[in-house]
């Protein structure tokens, strides 16, 4: 299931509907992203006072999708679970939410942080951060692009 909304969630709440009604799950993993309250510009810490998150509706819904699809393939999973949330968020708020159900830990384990890392590079988001430096927009970082690229040639 996949979710791109401006509103908040409850993590409780997402993880008690991903697993209703469905026995064959042993295993949930989740990945809650917050927005956090200093980040880094020029090598130098700045506090965040707040960050704007812009996407293309079908765009972003396509690619999600997408991803999900790709590791309904990979793994044999009980239930996807991607919420991402855009607009004007604050420090503390939670901005995604990657859970993945499955009968065995690995496998739920594995399914979740391939989502959460191709989900930071394919995901069509433009992030706009607000801190005590200024505005500005936030760039691809090569941290990120190398933990999707370890997925290419793994088997799991």
């Amino acid at each position: 299931m996949i979710r791109v909304q401006s509103e908040a969630f409850d993590l409780g709440d997402e993880i008690a509907k991903l697993s209703q009604d469905n026995g064959r799950i042993g295993a949930i993993v989740s990945f809650l992203g917050l927005v956090r309250d200093t980040v880094e510009i020029d090598g130098k810490p700045a506090a965040l006072t707040s960050m704007t998150l812009e996407h293309y509706p079908k765009m972003t819904e396509r690619q999600l999708q997408e991803l999900e699809q790709e590791a309904q393939q990979r793994w044999e999973l009980q239930a996807v679970l991607i919420i991402h949330r855009y607009g004007d968020l604050r420090p503390g708020d939670p901005i995604v939410l990657v859970a993945t159900a499955s009968a065995h830990r690995q496998v739920a384990f594995d399914a979740c942080n391939y989502l959460i890392d191709w989900l930071k590079t394919k995901a069509p988001f433009w992030k706009h951060e607000t801190t005590s430096e200024g505005r500005h927009w936030v760039g691809a970082r090569s941290s990120d692009d190398a933990a999707a690229k370890r997925w290419i040639n793994s088997k799991s």
